[in-house]
């Protein structure tokens, strides 16, 4: 039985997918965009996060203890008497999880939701992704950044019934400046997304000066086509949860409100409303 790093799983989510849904959070991710708003998916297996509200600087959590599910963290889970330490990554085994999962499935059949598997990037984990979904009898949805191999997307592709792919940057040098890798496996994977034939939604994070730019969202239209897209609103507190997770959020986003949004360059394209958080 495979295994895998959760840091959230957060139910009754109508934001991931059709219907109501429970959406899953892995742990790790191949890229570093400058805006990432889930700092605490970024780093692969297990770590920590700290509350830093209401923390009293007293040292407690960083005396070694002998708890079993603190080894390896360089923290004690429960010695904080605030109770702000908690842990990241938790190990599921694909069984378990999909039990869990499917608690909700009766609410899922009568809304028309199901389960999404997020990050991160979930397919970081794909042994244990392909597992899981395996084991789960409803409607399926994927979010990824489509940077991996075309032998694991194209797996992705046949077994979830929605794949939610993000399309930050077309310019191969920005992608790489402000994601830290280059595009080029993710637009080929979109490629091969369009051909499938597979129901998928396309989104596009509106990042201030970097992405919402008329140049990119142009560049992105000509490349998606006539994919259904979904513009997401930036949100301006994703640097606040840096520190909770022994991070720092160097990037500046400019002040620029309500910036237009010009859609029309999109045949089938939502501007949520809702901050993407």
């Amino acid at each position: 039985m495979k295994t895998g790093h959760i840091f959230d799983i957060k139910e009754f989510s109508v934001n991931d997918g059709p219907g109501i849904r429970t959406t899953v959070f892995l742990r790790g991710c191949p890229l570093r965009c400058v805006w990432c708003h889930n700092p605490e998916g970024l780093e692969p297996g297990r770590g920590v996060l700290i509350r830093q509200r209401g923390c009293l600087q007293c040292g407690r959590c960083r005396i070694p203890c002998n708890h079993s599910d603190c080894q390896g963290l360089e923290r004690c889970l429960h010695a904080c008497p605030m109770g702000l330490v908690e842990e990241l990554g938790r190990v599921w085994d694909a069984e378990s999880l999909a039990k869990r999962l499917l608690r909700d499935a009766d609410l899922f059949e009568s809304s028309g939701g199901g389960v999404t598997l997020s990050g991160g990037e979930p397919l970081l984990q794909h042994e244990f992704v392909f597992e899981l979904l395996g084991l789960l009898p409803v409607h399926k949805a994927v979010e990824t950044c489509g940077y991996t191999s075309a032998d694991v997307f194209l797996k992705m592709m046949e077994m979830v019934d929605l794949v939610m792919l993000d399309i930050k940057l077309a310019d191969p040098g920005a992608h790489r400046r402000y994601t830290g890798v280059d595009n080029t496996p993710i637009l080929e994977n979109l490629r091969r997304l369009k051909a499938s034939g597979k129901p998928h939604l396309i989104r596009v994070p509106l990042i201030p000066d970097i992405t919402d730019t008329p140049e990119n969202l142009s560049a992105i239209a000509a490349l998606v086509g006539d994919s259904p897209v979904e513009l997401l609103p930036y949100n301006r507190m994703a640097g606040a949860k840096y520190p909770s997770v022994g991070k720092q959020f160097t990037h500046l986003i400019s002040k620029q409100e309500n910036n237009p949004i010009d859609t029309a360059m999109f045949q089938n394209a939502t501007l949520r409303r809702d901050a993407h958080s």
